[in-house]
């Protein structure tokens, strides 16, 4: 891959990165749309400032690790098609990552909506 020439280059190739992501793994567009679904439901419920910034702030973190996890296990299959023990910690790290970041942003969403939630219902 070539340096990029400018700033708009550099956008390019993260959007381009974005794209492929979205196109090619299930799991980023699952966040993604419950993403969708978390930010509508925020909206409904009027969430504070600091509350949305908190949803938004978990969202953000579980696509940002499951991308990282993207690019780790393709650099690895680059590196290697056979199977080896260090390639398969190296992913299975980075999956556990994503799972972190994940049980994050429920615990947040906990926090954030069930208040909310239980004050509609009771």
């Amino acid at each position: 891959m070539k340096k990029s020439r400018n700033i708009f280059e550099s956008f390019y190739y993260a959007f381009s990165g974005l794209i492929f992501a979205f196109r090619t793994q299930r799991n980023i567009r699952i966040h993604f749309f419950i993403a969708i679904f978390v930010i509508i439901i925020s909206r409904y419920l009027k969430l504070s400032n600091f509350e949305l910034l908190a949803v938004i702030l978990s969202i953000t973190l579980v696509i940002t690790a499951e991308m990282i996890n993207t690019a780790i296990e393709a650099t690895i299959d680059l590196v290697t098609k056979n199977y080896h023990p260090l390639a398969r910690i190296a992913k299975n790290v980075a999956a556990g990552a994503v799972l972190i970041t994940a049980i994050n942003a429920i615990v947040v969403a906990f926090f954030v909506f069930f208040p909310k939630i239980q004050k509609i219902l009771f």
